[in-house]
């Protein structure tokens, strides 16, 4: 297994690109975004908040009526049309009890395309028949179901950081994709043994929504990277863990705004411009 230290600043700055005088809209990166439902259409205003947050040139969100109102109210300059993207974002804010076989399809197709994708939540059950490179992001109870639907062992939450490590990496070879175990000490794990420990955040992150946050940071990275680099670019182990990194960082400011105390999920997302700027000029 290859392990890497603590994510830091420095790291991060390596996934974040000053856009220069050259740049527009396409250059900077699209996000296509299929996220929410009728029952949860707070996790697309969370998770588009968070792409446009961390700096993406658009955001296309294709996700239920009612949900894309919502995104539209807060983030009128989301797209609503199909169109080309650089990556996706899909499941936050979904159920795969409730998800009709048209939304199955519409997923599969996106699992199956060239475009790298992020799948959050309702997705995860559809991750294993992925062709598309791929990162997940479960938190622990969706970890050990995607583990049962590939065949593995029953784990323990509970057991040690080192036995969450190795169940990270045991799952990603078997998926074949990256895997961003969410948590206190968020765990990226990639198939070939690279493993990346996350320690950045703070408790108050604890709350319902930040996980839709962090698939947007996630999503708006990894769409970066194959804007400006190609496909070739996209290096999803080094795009979660500066997800995860700026994540925590965002919470950590958030609360540090309001005296130490509790945050919202929108707050997060609203500190990133600060977090990211602060490493695009050194002071992280």
């Amino acid at each position: 297994m290859i392990s890497a230290g603590a994510w830091s600043g420095q790291d991060v700055a390596g996934t974040l690109r000053m856009p220069t005088d050259a740049d527009h809209k396409y250059s900077r990166g699209v996000v296509g975004v299929r996220t929410g439902s009728d029952l949860f259409p707070g996790a697309a205003v969370l998770g588009v908040e968070a792409a446009w947050r961390t700096g993406i040139g658009m955001v296309r969100y294709l996700g239920p009526a009612g949900a894309a109102a919502a995104v539209l109210a807060r983030r009128p300059e989301t797209v609503t049309a199909p169109g080309a993207v650089q990556a996706w974002l899909i499941g936050s804010g979904t159920d795969a009890a409730t998800r009709t076989a048209a939304e199955t399809m519409a997923l599969r197709d996106v699992l199956t395309g060239e475009q790298p994708v992020v799948v959050d939540a309702g997705a995860l059950d559809l991750a294993p028949a992925a062709t598309a490179p791929l990162v997940v992001t479960p938190h622990d109870g969706e970890h050990a179901r995607l583990r049962a639907a590939l065949g593995l062992a029953e784990f323990d939450a509970a057991d040690d950081a080192a036995a969450r490590a190795e169940a990270a990496t045991q799952t990603a070879a078997a998926l074949g994709g990256v895997v961003l175990l969410k948590g206190a000490e968020t765990i990226v794990a990639a198939p070939d043994g690279t493993l990346v420990r996350v320690r950045a955040g703070t408790p108050w992150l604890a709350t319902a929504g930040t996980g839709d946050v962090l698939g947007g940071v996630l999503g708006a990275l990894v769409a970066g990277a194959v804007a400006a680099d190609g496909p070739a670019g996209a290096d999803l182990v080094r795009a979660a863990a500066s997800a995860a990194w700026l994540h925590g960082q965002a919470g950590v400011l958030a609360a540090r705004d309001v005296g130490g105390g509790p945050i919202t999920a929108l707050d997060v997302a609203e500190a990133l411009p600060r977090v990211v700027a602060a490493v695009l000029s050194g002071r992280a």
